[in-house]
């Protein structure tokens, strides 16, 4: 009972801390004091301290508590649950054969436009072309060998409008393509690129950091261009290809049929512009053209 006046005259102690304690407590003293004279005493003031009767009774034996005790593979297999609030980064093999000739294409858009605005017009029709080629080649490799990634599908639309983009712009430093044409492409071209842009910070998760930013490896949206807008990319390739591919048709044309195409393709000129319209606002109200990767 010594103990128990000690306690009870000390003043520092709080009931409210040790029915906190109380909790762990009872296991710690049933597997700590394996029947020695310690045990009945510290029973007896915690009785005293709690106001329980028979504080003993609610004590876990030591086998009792070895055995409700949680076994180290149960830990494991707790902590290798998913937390459902931790977003984890996905990442992607980026290094495949349709990646690689979509980035050969990236690069080789500039190269046309030089070509172009250097008057080497058969140099530039050569390019091109390649990247014409190669712009079917690396979507059919992907659709056949299964080798699509979220990065194709962002970098490959981009391969196609630097390529038009930077065409467009030295056809119309060299008066091959009407002004207004040429400003309808890239303004469209301009906001949907700035768009991507922001939606690009907004999906990566946290941290925000620049090296993220550039790390296509952890995609985090996938861009799915609309009907029109497919469309409106097919005609607009069909007439900068055929803009950058004039000198090569009039060199096969008889003089005669000059004006005519020069005609046709003024035409041609005022329908690509008109779908540039549609397909710009098509991106507007279409709710699946972008879709975020959880």
């Amino acid at each position: 009972m010594f103990l128990s006046a000690a306690f009870s005259r000390s003043a520092g102690f709080k009931l409210s801390s040790l029915t906190v304690f109380a909790k762990v407590l009872p296991s710690a003293v049933a597997i700590g004091c394996r029947g020695s004279f310690a045990r009945p005493a510290l029973l007896r003031v915690l009785n005293e301290l709690l106001g329980k009767k028979t504080l003993g009774e609610s004590l876990p034996s030591r086998s009792e508590a070895v055995h409700k005790s949680p076994s180290q593979p149960e830990i494991f297999a707790e902590l290798s649950k998913p937390n459902p609030d931790i977003k984890r980064a996905i990442s992607e093999n980026i290094y495949t054969i349709p990646n690689m000739l979509t980035f050969t294409r990236l690069i080789s858009a500039p190269a046309v436009g030089y070509l172009i605005m250097t008057e080497q017009r058969w140099a530039a029709i050569g390019l091109f072309t390649y990247s014409c080629v190669t712009d079917f080649v690396d979507g059919y490799i992907a659709r056949k060998f299964n080798m699509g990634s979220v990065l194709g599908s962002i970098m490959d639309p981009m391969a196609d409008k630097m390529l038009m983009m930077l065409c467009t712009l030295s056809l119309a430093s060299v008066d091959q393509i009407p002004a207004y044409v040429a400003a309808l492409i890239l303004g469209r071209d301009a906001i949907l690129g700035l768009a991507f842009v922001v939606i690009r910070y907004v999906s990566l998760p946290t941290p925000k950091t620049f090296a993220r930013y550039w790390d296509f490896s952890l995609p985090t949206a996938s861009v799915h261009p609309t009907k029109i807008s497919k469309y409106n990319t097919f005609f607009q390739m069909v007439y900068i290809g055929t803009c950058v591919m004039k000198p090569a048709v009039l060199h096969v044309l008889s003089s005669e049929y000059v004006a005519a195409f020069d005609t046709g393709m003024d035409g041609f000129g005022v329908f690509v512009a008109s779908t540039t319209v549609l397909s710009g606002l098509s991106y507007v109200f279409s709710k699946d053209t972008v879709r975020f990767i959880k």
